[in-house]
């Protein structure tokens, strides 16, 4: 049972959002200089890292210890909010306000985010054998 939750790629987004939150709240500047932001130069990011981190830790455990209808909800949610920073990263690029190449850095792990959620919440609380046995 615990096996097949892990390979969920929705359970696997989670354990990741819960990662990189605790980092960004721990150590927001090494989170920002990861995302190739400057904290140096912009001191206050490292308060926006921190909120950045205190969200993604809250979505990761909620879809944890959640199941069912609720654990989809959630991790529709973080589609939603995975699409809104692919593009904030896209916007801000074009705006200027980050190097292109910084833009797209940002964007593509949301992205991948997004994809992953929405192939986990299609198969969360199915077994993989319920999975494989769909029509192509």
């Amino acid at each position: 049972m615990i096996l097949s939750r892990l390979r969920n790629p929705a359970i696997g987004l989670a354990l990741g959002r819960v990662a990189i939150g605790t980092m960004a709240v721990t150590a927001p500047r090494t989170g920002a200089r990861l995302f190739q932001l400057d904290p140096t130069a912009n001191p206050q990011l490292s308060y926006m890292t921190r909120l950045f981190g205190s969200r993604e830790i809250l979505l990761g455990v909620a879809t944890l210890v959640s199941s069912g209808n609720a654990q989809r909800g959630l991790v529709a949610a973080g589609i939603a909010v995975d699409a809104g920073d692919a593009l904030a990263a896209l916007d801000s690029a074009q705006a200027g306000e980050l190097k292109p190449s910084t833009g797209v850095l940002l964007a593509v792990p949301a992205v991948a985010a997004i994809v992953c959620g929405a192939v986990g919440v299609a198969t969360l609380g199915r077994t993989p054998a319920e999975t494989l046995d769909e029509p192509a």
